[in-house]
């Protein structure tokens, strides 16, 4: 399948990955987990990915799911659906320098009326070789902007 032009700075992270991480908030005790993101393409000008975490000993955890686009050069949107019943919409920057691939998106959050507060979700991948790094932060339940999540991942052949 031939790859849109818009999305062609995110082409390294298309594929398989898993890895583990750890996750930390201020409201809750620290844990850690399997994680895997799997970046996908149909030839349209976006790159879909789905998240799914689980338990060391392989409960399920999390997942998500989303798109990722090249709206202009440098420029990246995120559209993610969280189902416990939050949505992010935003917008971040994409670069490669010296052969690293760095993602960030900063997005607002909007909830139902029945799920935990969030207000703002950021992340970062950071893609150096065949290792992806991935960092998450939000402000949620009335604290400010927070790390919560960090996993190192592999691509899977």
């Amino acid at each position: 399948m031939e790859l849109h032009p818009d999305v062609i700075a995110l082409a390294p992270l298309l594929g398989t990955w898993a890895g583990v991480g750890r996750g930390v908030y201020p409201t809750i005790d620290g844990f850690d987990f399997a994680d895997g993101w799997e970046f996908t393409t149909t030839g349209k000008p976006f790159v879909s990915f789905v998240q799914r975490t689980k338990t060391p000993d392989g409960l399920p955890l999390h997942t998500e799911a989303g798109y990722l686009r090249c709206p202009s050069p440098g420029v990246v949107e995120i559209v993610c659906a969280l189902p416990m019943g939050q949505t992010e919409l935003g917008t971040g920057s994409v670069a490669i320098e010296g052969g690293t691939l760095t993602v960030r998106t900063d997005a607002d959050v909007q909830v139902t009326p029945s799920a935990k507060q969030v207000d703002r979700i950021t992340r970062r991948f950071v893609l150096t070789g065949e290792t992806l790094t991935y960092e998450m932060s939000m402000a949620a339940v009335g604290l400010p902007l927070t790390h919560h999540l960090s996993s190192e991942l592999h691509r899977v052949p």
